[in-house]
């Protein structure tokens, strides 16, 4: 076995999104800052309703799937297709946007605190425009289980060993094999996971300081993984992070905002088509 180190350190910066949502960007910052097959993660959190009760209002997609994950708050998904989901602290939704999807996330409290995670994951050429597709996660479908320590596991897609339990997270039929996982650790807590050869991802830690073979990660950053196929994690006091890895495609990308295909002409067909008002027909 081999185990994972950090490859790189890819920082969260300040960022806003939507109609002026306030967020923390690690990967997208820029072409050079994608893990491939990632695109773009972005963690948002505030108790304050003005950085986040404008929301994401409706916007369309192409050439992608989006993630997102709720910590605290509450969220409502909308899209053309008439899919209508409820993200609840613990939840998720997994929306493919293959040929195209108008959707909308917006807030559904006036205070109180709202953090989660969105995630863009890249689809491969010969899926980029297959027909959109929605998954809602409800939080009692995340797989979650303990150990006797009080470690935490929650896996809402792929699959992982853990305290002599198979968790296989609820999400089906998605590309690239991803994994997706939320990790607790109690202070002076080892977790140690087996996973498949060939996947590429990051840690993102967002609560506490966690360590990967020995080494410090970097809060509030996506620690890109090096190859490997042991991954090691330890935390000298609570910590908190995301898990996140699938197989690369190793495709070009072309991407113009909420569009991301493989050639700008494909780009600019994608902008025709939305004009058009056929872009998600």
């Amino acid at each position: 076995m081999t185990e994972y180190t950090v490859k790189r350190v890819i920082r969260a910066i300040d960022s806003s999104d939507g109609a002026g949502v306030r967020l923390r960007r690690s990967l997208g910052q820029g072409g050079n800052t994608r893990i491939d097959p990632f695109l773009m993660l972005d963690m948002f959190s505030s108790d304050s309703p003005d950085d986040y009760i404008a929301g994401f209002p409706a916007h369309p997609h192409r050439g992608f799937e989006t993630v997102t994950y709720m910590l605290d708050g509450v969220m409502r998904h909308r899209d053309h297709l008439g899919h209508e989901g409820l993200l609840r602290p613990g939840g998720a939704q997994w929306m493919t946007a293959g040929r195209g999807v108008i959707h909308e996330e917006m807030p559904q409290q006036e205070q109180g605190l709202m953090r989660g995670f969105q995630l863009w994951v890249n689809l491969p050429a010969a899926e980029k425009m297959k027909p959109a597709a929605y998954q809602n996660i409800e939080p009692e479908s995340v797989a979650e289980t303990s150990d006797s320590r009080g470690n935490r596991i929650r896996v809402v897609a792929g699959e992982l060993n853990f305290a002599d339990q198979l968790l296989q997270g609820p999400v089906v039929g998605v590309s690239r094999s991803p994994l997706f996982a939320d990790i607790s650790l109690v202070g002076g807590s080892e977790l140690v996971f087996d996973l498949p050869d060939g996947l590429a991802g990051f840690v993102y830690p967002f609560e506490g300081e966690a360590l990967l073979a020995g080494a410090e990660l970097e809060t509030h950053a996506a620690n890109e993984l090096s190859s490997g196929n042991r991954l090691r994690l330890n935390a000298k006091e609570p910590a908190r992070c995301l898990l996140v890895a699938g197989r690369p495609i190793g495709e070009p990308i072309a991407q113009y905002g909420p569009f991301v295909m493989n050639t700008a002409e494909e780009i600019e067909q994608a902008l025709r088509d939305y004009r058009a008002g056929t872009l998600a027909s």
